[in-house]
């Protein structure tokens, strides 16, 4: 019975020492093969000069798929100085172009020109501001323009004895309140703000007094003048205008 269990004892011994020699030959040929496959690796890596690779984390390795080519030059590197400069001029405000006067309005110019003697450039913008304000108001544009003429013979610093200033003789501590928002420290002698002023005084005299004639009247300073002289010049004025735009020859 003894030499039974020494046996069996024996033989147990004898079969962890062949599993453990089995598993030191395993380790010994899995160390082998990892080294023999990192070694030229790593020597190539060395002779190249290359650095080791690291590994990379999901952010560089975004980073990495995205080609500097691909993206504009500011993308890739922007000085603070450049970028300041690139964010106020989106910024800022983009004026809108005068739009352009329509051809018979520009047929009237080259007559006013020719009659009052003033330079064309000078009458653009004050026949851009009447054709604007004119279809904002309903107003035909050559009203505008034949009330300018009366009033000021188109000379924008204009100013009467009883003090109206302007293209269109707007009275300053009179109608003040109707003057639009970032106007300027000299809203009456600039020609848009003036001309947006007077057909707004005109507009609130035709209102009150019922029609056109004798808006023209009250805007003249004559309301209760039965000949209504004040607005057969307007109407005059007007009439020149149109046959001047009509015959296209600066002359009527």
């Amino acid at each position: 019975m003894s030499a039974f269990i020494s046996l069996k004892s024996t033989r147990a011994r004898r079969s962890d020492a062949t599993l453990s020699s089995i598993q030191y030959a395993l380790i010994t040929v899995s160390l082998m093969l990892v080294l023999g496959i990192a070694k030229p690796a790593f020597s190539n890596s060395i002779s190249s000069g290359d650095p080791p690779a690291v590994p990379m984390t999901p952010s560089t390795a975004e980073e990495a798929s995205i080609d500097p080519e691909a993206l504009p030059s500011e993308a890739v590197k922007v000085s603070p100085t450049k970028a300041v400069a690139e964010a106020a001029v989106e910024a800022a405000p983009v004026e809108e172009a005068p739009e352009a006067l329509r051809p018979s309005l520009r047929r009237a110019l080259d007559y006013v020109s020719r009659r009052y003697r003033v330079a064309p450039e000078a009458l653009v913008p004050i026949f851009q501001a009447a054709q604007s304000v004119g279809r904002e108001s309903r107003l035909d544009p050559f009203l505008i323009i034949a009330i300018i003429g009366i009033e000021s013979r188109f000379n924008p610093f204009a100013e009467s004895s009883v003090g109206a200033q302007g293209l269109m003789q707007v009275m300053p501590n009179i109608h003040l309140d109707k003057v639009p928002e970032g106007a300027g420290e000299q809203p009456f002698l600039d020609p848009v703000t003036n001309i947006q002023v007077g057909v707004h005084v005109l507009e609130e005299a035709i209102r009150w007094r019922g029609s056109l004639t004798g808006g023209l009247q009250h805007y003249g300073g004559s309301p209760t003048d039965p000949k209504t002289g004040y607005a057969n010049k307007v109407y005059a004025e007007k009439q020149r205008l149109e046959q001047a735009a009509r015959r296209g020859n600066g002359r009527a």
